[in-house]
């Protein structure tokens, strides 16, 4: 998370300007929904915010914002549905993901629904500016610390659970693992 509202606030030197652009943020976390909000409207952006699946998909239907940055879990569901509704309303929206349980199955799966990016938190706002501002044909820089073996155990059972539908029974028979067992694994968080 943002750890201060000095560390999100002050725009880089080197940033681009949205001006005028309008920009929807989805997260259930208020303090740091608004902290990113004012971060982005010192680098011209027009934003909005919503806290919740049903107050994003009114913000979309009444604003068609340019921009968005959507946690991925919302008290009231998923920010994959918003990223899905966003790009139906408006194909040239750009949007990221910004979550605490990052895996590859889900930013796959919202990279195929039309977002441009998946940030793990904590990110701060110039990262998440340069998300958004990123042009197609830039590629992201490699990682500087490569998944441990434990992480790269725990992305393949959370791309099993993504493949079956998020149905427990099921990807336990498919790793044939008990289900408690997997319960207490994707009720963890992400090792590093």
């Amino acid at each position: 998370m943002l750890q201060s509202d000095q560390t999100i606030t002050e725009p880089s030197p080197l940033a681009q300007s949205a001006e005028g652009e309008t920009l929807l943020i989805v997260d259930d976390d208020r303090p740091f929904c608004q902290r990113l909000a004012r971060a982005m409207e010192k680098r011209g952006f027009l934003t909005e915010t919503a806290e919740s699946v049903a107050e994003a998909r009114a913000k979309v239907e009444a604003t068609n914002p340019t921009y968005a940055v959507v946690d991925m879990r919302l008290e009231d569901g998923n920010g994959l549905d918003v990223i899905e509704l966003l790009r139906a309303r408006r194909a040239d929206a750009r949007a990221i993901i910004l979550t605490g349980y990052g895996n590859i199955a889900t930013a796959v799966t919202a990279v195929k629904l039309g977002a441009i990016d998946y940030l793990s938190k904590p990110a701060d706002a110039d990262e998440i500016f340069a998300a958004l501002m990123q042009q197609k044909d830039q590629r992201a820089e490699p990682p500087e610390n490569p998944m441990s073996a434990d992480r790269v155990r725990w992305e393949h059972i959370q791309r099993v659970y993504e493949l079956c539908d998020r149905n427990v029974s099921e990807t336990a028979r498919r790793l044939n693992m008990h289900r408690r067992t997997l319960q207490r694994i994707l009720a963890k968080r992400a090792p590093r």
